[in-house]
């Protein structure tokens, strides 16, 4: 039994938040969820929103010409065509070649011209050792080419070839007149090695105009062709010692001015003389008398 006089004191509301309070507020703690309301929410309303405005295909086609009609309008600019074509280190027919491989209607945007695309296919004709594609002020396409310079000629299985340093195909020709002052080079394989060929030609010079060509035997070998059908087989190595010792041996005993059909130097310590058939046959005739 409580006293009579005894008065109860009112009991305070708890200032704890409630449970759920409690938890939202650690919620809203979290970095992660604090980014999602911030932006992600957002996003995807704005992404809802997109996709309903862009379900009609009408839309879509709108927005499709406008982005279509300001590109235009801005590639279509008079600063930005391309008017004409200027090509420099080619003239004849590589010139016209070139123009050939880029059938090209100006104006153009310069927007619309593919610069690798177009060195890359200028590239690829036999005729062109490098070339640089730019676009120029004033609207020019300026090509500056880089020819391969023939420095011989390669006769093969297909005809007449002209050959530059490196052994690249330069351009195809009907007859050696066309080109009397470049040397002759044939055989499997002696596009691959014109170096040699040159200085072996070169080093030739002192047999005068009874020079014909140098021909590549099995892609192992030389052999130096004279006029009179007459042939220095030179080794497969070190040929220029070889063929400097049968100039010396033509200098001092005219070995080449008699009638010999060959000189075999392919084993340089024996080489080896063949005689015409007909010189062959008199020196038998001379020996049996």
């Amino acid at each position: 039994m409580w006293p009579l006089n005894t008065v109860k004191k009112p009991q305070r509301a708890d200032p704890a938040p409630s449970r759920w309070a409690w938890r939202m507020q650690r919620l809203m703690l979290t970095p992660g969820f604090r980014l999602a309301l911030r932006a992600g929410v957002p996003f995807c309303l704005t992404l809802m929103a997109g996709t309903v405005y862009l379900a009609d295909e009408g839309r879509r086609g709108a927005i499709t010409q406008a982005v279509a009609d300001a590109r235009a309008s801005i590639e279509e600019r008079p600063e930005f065509m391309v008017k004409l074509m200027a090509i420099d280190g080619a003239e004849g027919a590589l010139a016209a070649e070139i123009r050939a491989t880029l059938p090209l209607e100006f104006p153009q945007s310069s927007f619309d011209l593919d610069l690798p695309e177009l060195r890359s296919r200028i590239t690829e004709l036999s005729g062109v050792r490098t070339a640089n594609v730019r676009i120029k002020p004033g609207g020019i396409l300026h090509i500056d080419v880089a020819r391969r310079v023939p420095v011989a000629i390669w006769r093969n299985d297909e005809g007449l070839a002209l050959v530059d340093e490196a052994g690249a195909h330069v351009a195809d020709i009907a007859a050696r007149a066309e080109f009397p002052e470049l040397p002759l080079i044939a055989g499997e394989g002696a596009e691959k090695h014109v170096p040699q060929a040159l200085t072996l030609l070169s080093a030739a010079t002192a047999l005068g105009e009874r020079v014909r060509g140098v021909v590549r035997m099995g892609d192992r070998r030389w052999d130096l062709v004279l006029d009179r059908e007459q042939r220095i087989m030179l080794p497969e190595d070190q040929p220029l010692p070889a063929l400097e010792r049968v100039i010396a041996l033509e200098r001092a005993q005219e070995v080449l001015t008699r009638d010999v059909a060959m000189v075999d130097m392919r084993q340089g310590q024996r080489p080896t003389i063949r005689m015409n058939p007909d010189a062959n046959e008199a020196w038998w005739q001379v020996k049996t008398k």
